[in-house]
């Protein structure tokens, strides 16, 4: 990954486009230190430590950056437009229309799905803008209870996620990597110090919480490797090319194989699950304290319900993923109209469910994969009775993911330079 990111910034456009994501990014962070107005933040931040930080808020504070419990301007952060991206493919699924626009409208039909995800956005950025005021205002940390205070802070907090949902289309078109990936990865890693911080006051009041502290860490570095390996592993479907007389000319003959990302959605089902299981938690929270205290006991993060909802969401994500990202009738035809087939199967539909049943394999074994790491840490805490580990998992997953599939990014485009200069 060093050696990678070195030989990136001694291309000059590539340099350019680091650059202008870190500016990007830097951007972002200054954005989280600017505050709500009307919004007692250092009471509402002291409120949000005592009685929010374990519940399914938590997560949403994770994926903000802390901007969230601090009263920032960007406190919704990404979740608008994740949830909006949710409702946009579930809906392209389920609408002809819209998977026409889709997959027949080429770059005008999806910059018009990309349209109306942006309005999608805005749209639940203002509802969870309204519910975010409400939990403020029933912890009495609002100064003003005018209509006008209630108008400025919701428009506040919309135009916050659209602001950062316009800054991660900025990094992807101009700079490297998924923007909205990268802009989550930068509000996990943010939060770096203040967990090492946490952890260690963890253990310090148990009995042989050092010992638990460095297996924790033992466990995480094996988790990291054990990511990386996965992410990077493939099923290679051998593919044999049959021979055909053009002209004068032999072609074909060749034996390759067809490769199959083990890990095929990435790190997306993670993300778009701890939206989901996280939902019931947050709108009970922006409705009332007795809601939230019901709700949280099935849909904490810590409890038993909402570890089986989250593993059931990132099996589902995941397979919801493999089916838009992968056809196995496209490729069986390309497969046949270029003359290769895979050895003891015909062309055709023994072609396709041969590889739709690889393909139903390994996307369950990554799937698992990924829903053991992510609710392992939630295992632990209620095993442990050790509060603050729920959402460690979840994390470390994003984090590792994210900054696997920019560096892949940075190493395509490398790649593309590399050709394009020899071919000139």
């Amino acid at each position: 990954m060093i050696e990678t990111l070195r030989n990136a910034w001694r291309i000059t456009d590539l340099r350019k486009k680091i650059l202008f994501t870190l500016f990007i990014l830097a951007i972002y962070r200054f954005g989280s230190q600017v505050f709500v107005p009307f919004v007692d933040t250092a009471a509402f931040a002291q409120m949000f430590d005592q009685t929010l930080g374990s519940t399914a808020l938590g997560v949403l504070n994770m994926m903000s950056g802390g901007a969230f419990s601090s009263g920032s301007i960007f406190s919704l952060s990404i979740q608008p437009y994740i949830n909006a991206s949710i409702i946009m493919n579930l809906l392209t699924v389920g609408i002809p229309a819209l998977e026409r626009m889709q997959k027949e409208g080429g770059e005008e039909g999806r910059k018009r799905i990309a349209a109306i995800t942006r309005y999608a956005t805005v749209l639940l950025g203002g509802l969870l803008g309204w519910g975010n005021y409400v939990l403020m205002r029933s912890y009495n940390v609002v100064r003003d209870d005018s209509i006008f205070a209630a108008v400025i802070i919701i428009l506040t907090l919309t135009a916050g996620s659209a602001f950062i949902m316009w800054l991660g289309e900025q990094i992807t078109e101009f700079g490297v990597g998924n923007g909205i990936s990268i802009i989550l990865f930068a509000s996990i890693v943010s939060r770096g110090p203040a967990m090492v911080e946490s952890a260690i006051a963890l253990v310090q009041g148990q009995s042989a919480g050092w010992l638990w502290l460095f297996i924790i860490l033992i466990l995480a570095v094996a988790i990291v490797a054990f990511v990386v390996y996965i992410t990077n592993a493939e099923r290679r479907i051998p593919i044999q090319y049959s021979k055909r007389m053009v002209g004068r000319k032999m072609y074909g003959g060749q034996s390759t194989f067809l490769p199959m990302k083990v890990n095929m959605s990435g790190v997306m089902p993670i993300i778009f699950a701890s939206s989901i299981a996280s939902f019931p938690s947050t709108i009970a929270a922006f409705i009332s304290k007795g809601a939230s205290d019901g709700v949280n006991r099935w849909f904490g993060p810590q409890s038993w319900s909402y570890a089986i909802l989250y593993l059931i969401l990132i099996v589902a994500f995941s397979y919801f993923y493999q089916s838009i990202q992968f056809n196995p009738v496209e490729i069986a035809n390309n497969l046949k109209q270029n003359g290769g087939f895979i050895p003891g199967f015909r062309p055709g539909k023994p072609t396709v469910d041969f590889i739709r049943k690889v393909l139903n394999r390994i996307t369950l074994f990554g799937a698992l994969f990924l829903g053991v790491i992510a609710i392992l840490p939630i295992i632990m805490s209620n095993v442990l009775t050790v509060q603050g580990l729920a959402m460690g998992g979840t994390s470390l997953l994003i984090v590792v993911g994210v900054a696997l599939e920019t560096v892949k990014a940075i190493e395509s485009q490398m790649l593309m330079r590399h050709y394009k200069g020899f071919l000139e």
